[in-house]
């Protein structure tokens, strides 16, 4: 298996329910993250992209947090319905997807 261009990492992060911080797991990581291993089996992107589940990537309450490395962009927000256009347009493109882009003082 060669070097991937890009890897995209998903906060699973869970944390117990009320907490203060809440967390991704609890807004749908599970069902992104899946979403993503799904665009990667369809598209057959092994040698491009790699796809895992990360802990805490630090703001918890724009959660679902996505982050693609190289490129250090930290989606929030993200919703199983905006899976196919970061694959596409960033993932397969190289162009960031501006609207779920976290502001630069987020993180």
């Amino acid at each position: 298996m060669s070097r991937p261009e890009r890897s995209v990492f998903v906060c699973a992060q869970q944390r117990p329910p009320g907490h203060p911080r809440g967390c991704c797991a609890a807004q749908g990581s599970q069902a992104v993250l899946q979403a993503f291993w799904k665009e990667l089996q369809t598209r057959n992107a092994h040698e491009k992209v790699a796809v895992t589940y990360s802990g805490c990537l630090g703001p918890c309450e724009g959660g679902v947090n996505v982050v693609v490395f190289p490129d250090s962009v930290l989606y929030s927000r993200v919703t199983v319905e905006d899976v196919p256009e970061i694959f596409e347009k960033h993932l397969m493109g190289g162009e960031v997807v501006a609207r779920l882009a976290a502001s630069a003082g987020t993180w």
